[in-house]
C-alpha cells in the first residue's frame, strides 16, 4: 500500500516503512519484521510450514548441529595439513601427488609430475585440500567457518556440497587456463565461491535495510581479499576469480527455482553439478 508520504505496512496502514518481506515482497514495519538468513520476512512467510514448531534459533541452532559438512571440511583440511607438519616426507608426497601442477615438471631424476596438461586432471580437486602454510589454512578455514553455515542451513547439505566442489573446480579451471607453471594449492577457489553465492543471495534484498547491510559488508570484505594479490606475492588470483564467478552463477540459478517444494533440493544440486561438470571438462579436455 502506498500513500503520499511513502509505502505503508500491509498490516499497519498508519505506519510508513521502507522494509519489505524478502519472500513475498509485501511492505512491513519493524514490528512485523522477522529476521531471515538474508533480509527479513513478514509474519505469514515466517510461519513454520507443515508439522513444525517455532524454535529460538539463537539458543538451539549451532554450527555443529546444523552444518555437518562445514565441520567435516574443516576437519579434513586441518587434518591433512597437520599430517604434513608431522612428516616432511609425507608433506612432500602430498604436495607432489595432489598440488595443481598445470604443466609437466621434473622434480628429480626419478620423479616427473605430468600435471593437468599431462592428464592428471584430479589435481584440480585434490589441490583444494592442501595448504602451503599455517596462515593459509587458518584463513581459509576461518572464512569457511564464518560463511559456510548460513549457506548449508539455507540450501541444505547436498546443495552446499556441490556448490563448494563446483566453486573449487572452477577456481582450478581458471588457474589452469590463466595461470602459469607455478603449482597452486588451497581451498581459496571454493571459499570465494561462498563469497560469490552470498553476494548473489544478498543482492536481491539490497533494497532493504538488512539486505543492503549484508551486501555492503560482503562487498567490502571481498574487495579486501581481491586486493591481496597486489601486496602479497604468489597468490593465485585466477582461482579466486574463477570460484567467485562460479559461486555467484550457481546462486543466481538457485534464485530462479521455487523456494520450497518437491524436487527443489535436487534441482539445486543439479545446477551446481552442471557448473562442476563444465569446470571438470575444461581441465580434462582443453
Amino acid at each position: 500500500m502506498s500513500t503520499e508520504t511513502g509505502t505503508t505496512c500491509y498490516r499497519h496502514p498508519d505506519r510508513t516503512t521502507r522494509l519489505a518481506c524478502s519472500e513475498c515482497g509485501r511492505p512491513i514495519c519493524v514490528e512485523c519484521s522477522n529476521d531471515a538468513a538474508v533480509g527479513q520476512k513478514c509474519p505469514e512467510c515466517s510461519k513454520p510450514q507443515g508439522r513444525a514448531r517455532v524454535i529460538d534459533a539463537r539458543r538451539s541452532v549451532t554450527r555443529s548441529s546444523a552444518t555437518p559438512l562445514v565441520l567435516g571440511l574443516i576437519a579434513v583440511n586441518v587434518g591433512i595439513f597437520l599430517l604434513g607438519l608431522a612428516s616432511t616426507e609425507l608433506d612432500r608426497e602430498l604436495f607432489l601427488g595432489g598440488a595443481q601442477f598445470n604443466e609437466t615438471v621434473r622434480v628429480s631424476r626419478t620423479d616427473i609430475v605430468l600435471g593437468i596438461a599431462g592428464g592428471e586432471w584430479w589435481r584440480a580437486l585434490s589441490a583444494m585440500f592442501l595448504h602451503g602454510s599455517i596462515t593459509h589454512v587458518l584463513f581459509n578455514m576461518w572464512a569457511l567457518w564464518l560463511f559456510g553455515p548460513v549457506l548449508e542451513r539455507r540450501f541444505g547439505t547436498a546443495a552446499f556440497a556441490t556448490l563448494y566442489v563446483a566453486s573449487g573446480l572452477s577456481g582450478s579451471a581458471a588457474y589452469y587456463l590463466l595461470g602459469g607453471p607455478i603449482p597452486a594449492v588451497g581451498a581459496s577457489g571454493a571459499i570465494f565461491g561462498l563469497f560469490g553465492a552470498l553476494l548473489a543471495a544478498s543482492f536481491r534484498q539490497r533494497h532493504t535495510v538488512a539486505g543492503r547491510a549484508v551486501f555492503s559488508q560482503l562487498g567490502l570484505l571481498l574487495a579486501i581479499n581481491l586486493a591481496l594479490p597486489l601486496f602479497v606475492p604468489n597468490i593465485a588470483w585466477q582461482a579466486h576469480m574463477g570460484g567467485l564467478v562460479a559461486g555467484a552463477a550457481i546462486a543466481f540459478g538457485w534464485d530462479r527455482l521455487p523456494l520450497r517444494g518437491s524436487g527443489v533440493a535436487g534441482a539445486r544440486v543439479g545446477v551446481a553439478a552442471a557448473v562442476a561438470v563444465v569446470a571438470l571438462g575444461v581441465v580434462m579436455f582443453l
